[in-house]
């Protein structure tokens, strides 16, 4: 019976087709802009495509130019197919290729603008396309209101729901260039990074994570201003390994939950056993890791099926946007969401 439902959601999910663009928009006066810079392991992509599918020997860098409709809804990705109207969708404005990472670093800094903002490294999940991807990180930049542009990994995904043990097979073949990059980032000088995974990205940040200090790295390790894992697909048992392996975490290490979470039930099926990480309903599994474990079980769940609640859901956005700004919450506005781990913290930096 349970393998019979498992095939029967996959079915429902593969039915339900993603719009893709072809090729690039023009620009609409009214619509937002948004700047995202591309580390990928994907293949040079077909005319109108930003990358392709297949996994490729060499990790391609690129410069992105993201439009977002006037008329965009906060949590929203707003998608359109074929020559996309940027009046009403996401749409792709340009792509431009990068050589090598001091290319890539060069063209970040020129960008920044608040040296206070660490560089956000979005690195996303189980069945992304890179278009996929790219407008969801555009989405949190303009809906955070983050001032810096920020960084796409966009590991070989199938993008297709039916590809779960291929995306499996992907984090691992993209993992040690995840590593390279986070190395070669700090050596070029990028001092400050925060890394937000999604999902299966969080797997292939552990075990990028795990190998900088089995290679005797770990500097690169603790330079990160933080770690956020977002509905993590890990199994519990292995994070708790990744992390002993790892030793001394980044600080803050956080990772976002909620029991609303259809795919990681899906997830969950699929594996046959335990809970994923980004379903754990109390501090057991983590506990003594020094890891802050929020659950967002009380807020809506916005769009993809409760996967993505932090970035998706209004309410979430808005909470998180006061809490990082600073603003006081009364004790009704915190009680949205539940500290099931270890309070977030972070020792001063040292420059």
């Amino acid at each position: 019976m349970k393998n019979a439902l498992t095939i029967l959601i996959v079915l429902l999910l593969a039915a339900c087709a993603r719009p893709q663009a072809a090729g690039f928009s023009a620009p609409h006066p009214d619509a937002a802009t948004e700047t995202i810079f591309i580390a990928t392991m994907r293949s040079a992509g077909q005319r109108g495509q930003m990358f392709g599918q297949t996994r490729a020997p060499d990790i391609g860098y690129a410069q992105a130019l993201i439009s977002i409709p006037p008329t965009h809804q906060l949590g929203n990705v707003e998608r359109g197919t074929g020559q996309i109207n940027a009046a009403r969708y996401f749409a792709p404005l340009s792509v431009r290729p990068l050589p090598d990472t001091q290319a890539l670093t060069r063209a970040i800094k020129a960008k920044q603008t608040n040296p206070q903002e660490p560089l956000l490294i979005f690195v996303h999940g189980y069945n992304n396309t890179l278009e996929d991807a790219a407008f969801r990180l555009a989405q949190i930049q303009h809906d955070f209101a983050l001032t810096n542009p920020a960084l796409l990994f966009s590991w070989p995904s199938a993008g297709d729901p039916r590809g779960y043990v291929y995306d499996r097979d992907s984090v691992l073949f993209a993992r040690s260039d995840f590593a390279r990059l986070l190395e070669n980032l700090n050596n070029a000088g990028q001092r400050r990074v925060l890394i937000l995974a999604h999902s299966m990205g969080g797997s292939l940040v552990m075990e990028a994570l795990r190998q900088l200090k089995l290679e005797g790295k770990a500097a690169t390790v603790s330079s990160l201003d933080g770690v956020v894992l977002m509905s993590p697909d890990i199994d519990p048992d292995i994070f708790r390994r990744q992390v002993q392996e790892i030793g001394k975490l980044p600080e803050p290490f956080v990772v976002m939950t909620t029991q609303k979470d259809r795919v990681l039930n899906f997830a969950t099926l699929l594996t046959g056993k335990k809970p994923r990480l980004g379903r754990i309903q109390n501090n057991d599994e983590v506990k003594g890791l020094g890891v802050t474990v929020l659950d967002f079980s009380r807020f809506d769940i916005g769009e993809n099926f409760g996967h993505m609640v932090p970035v998706s859901s209004p309410e979430a956005i808005t909470f998180l946007r006061k809490l990082m700004g600073g603003v006081a919450e009364n004790a009704e506005a915190f009680s949205r969401y539940v500290l099931l781990g270890e309070p977030m913290r972070r020792e001063p930096r040292k420059e």
